[in-house]
């Protein structure tokens, strides 16, 4: 199998990866594993665990992993960037279309309805994670005191991850029953036929651990952050907007244990609250978009920097497009760069470390915190949507209802998200074009 043949193979990939990671691990699976045969059920399985371990888009980090066993790093690079440049392509013209005309009565419409969907498709997220995570009675009480740290007691995102992973780490090893994960993919193996890398297959050598090659790596993804952080600074100053995104993106990469929805807490943090880059109205707008175009989650940090870009005029009224485009460019860069280097960097040395209780239960930790600050996310948009004035308002009945109609779709009838998505669009354009 050619480069050329996974090049193409990883373009289509990007364009069709919907349905969030849980859908995109099933698309490649089913494509490279079950059709193609290019890697076996066990190696998948394999390396994707692995991925589970690191903070970041897992799906996206599987494509580059896929990529970088295949054909060494040229081959991760390539799988990893495709993955998510067809998303950003379509973000930045959604994200145009949305600053541009979203006061349009059409336009209106259709977020009226899309914004209650989110709130119920964040709470299945938590629903979904938590049924995983929470297996004892202490991952409930993580989550529960997460839950009161963010909620109530403003505590930031990163003390939660941190004190999470203190806590598990000693529960570790105090405790380990209580910590213990339950193996998350590590279903039964099933064979689809000979594999191109099989169970047994040799591991190729380009994947053996190497210390020099480690610190090569290393070395040249320093480069790639430092590189374009002292351009930033050099040209709009240390304090800009720009510069500031590329620091702010940089934290986020490093704290998305648990998946997107657990570091969108983190992004509303700093995004609407400390910076005010965009609204908390147009972040739930932003997760929205994120939900109906292709690739990861995550990719909503492009939405978060086309809108600041671009409210900012960093570059004058006659070029908002344009610096809207290059904060969303700088959003995705420096969030995606720490999930290559966890890959070709580290790929091998993790593999060391899987099912090591020294990792897992930090982890695990994390992660029941994770399900905690979702649903204070979950909550956090239920109150914007339902009640747009404050509890001092009224309750947006036509709201609620959509709200409750996503959340039999998702849990009831176990709909697609986008399906969902498309359906209370429509929904709500309805209601504000024929119900006063």
């Amino acid at each position: 199998m050619g480069f050329w043949t996974a090049l193409r193979f990883w373009f289509k990939i990007g364009f069709i990866s919907f349905g969030g990671p849980a859908g995109q691990i099933a698309l490649m699976h089913k494509e490279l594993v079950e059709g193609r045969r290019w890697i076996s059920e066990g190696r998948f399985l394999h390396a994707l665990n692995y991925c589970m371990v690191l903070p970041g888009p897992e799906a996206q980090q599987l494509a580059t992993y896929m990529g970088w066993l295949l054909h060494r790093s040229a081959g991760g690079i390539v799988a990893g960037a495709l993955f998510v440049l067809p998303s950003l392509l379509i973000l930045i013209l959604l994200s145009w279309v949305y600053i541009a005309f979203g006061d349009q009565p059409l336009v209106a419409g259709l977020f009226y309805g899309i914004k209650p969907a989110v709130t119920a498709i964040v709470a299945q997220a938590g629903h979904r994670i938590g049924s995983r995570a929470l297996r004892h009675p202490v991952q409930w009480a993580l989550a529960l005191v997460a839950l009161g740290a963010i909620s109530l007691g403003q505590v930031p995102f990163p003390a939660i991850v941190a004190g999470a992973a203190l806590i598990g780490y000693l529960g570790g090893r105090w405790a380990p029953e209580q910590f213990r994960g339950e193996g998350g993919h590590q279903g039964a193996h099933h064979s689809y036929g000979p594999a191109l890398i099989d169970d047994h297959t040799p591991r190729p050598l380009h994947a053996a651990f190497r210390w020099g090659r480690l610190l090569r790596v290393g070395v040249v993804g320093a480069c790639l952050w430092a590189g374009p952080m002292l351009l930033l600074v050099w040209r709009w100053g240390y304090e800009g907007t720009l510069a500031q995104m590329g620091r702010f993106f940089t934290k986020a990469a490093l704290l998305t244990f648990g998946g997107a929805y657990a570091v969108l807490p983190y992004v509303y943090q700093g995004a609407v609250a400390h910076f005010g880059w965009l609204s908390p109205v147009q972040m739930i707008d932003g997760l929205a978009l994120g939900e109906t175009t292709p690739g990861p989650l995550i990719m909503v940090v492009a939405f978060v920097g086309f809108v600041g870009g671009y409210g900012q005029a960093l570059f004058g009224q006659e070029q908002l497009f344009l610096a809207g485009a290059l904060a969303a460019g700088v959003a995705t860069w420096f969030t995606f760069l720490p999930s290559f280097l966890f890959i070709l960097a580290g790929g091998p040395l993790i593999e060391s470390t899987h099912g090591d209780l020294k990792f897992s239960a930090p982890l695990g930790a994390i992660t029941a915190a994770a399900v905690g600050v979702i649903l204070n996310l979950a909550l956090f948009f239920a109150y914007h949507v339902l009640w747009p004035a404050g509890f001092a308002g009224t309750l947006d009945w036509k709201a609620l209802l959509l709200a409750l109609g996503a959340a039999l779709a998702l849990f009831g009838f176990k709909r697609p998200v986008t399906q969902v998505l498309l359906a209370c669009a429509l929904a709500g354009l309805a209601l504000r074009l024929l119900v006063p």
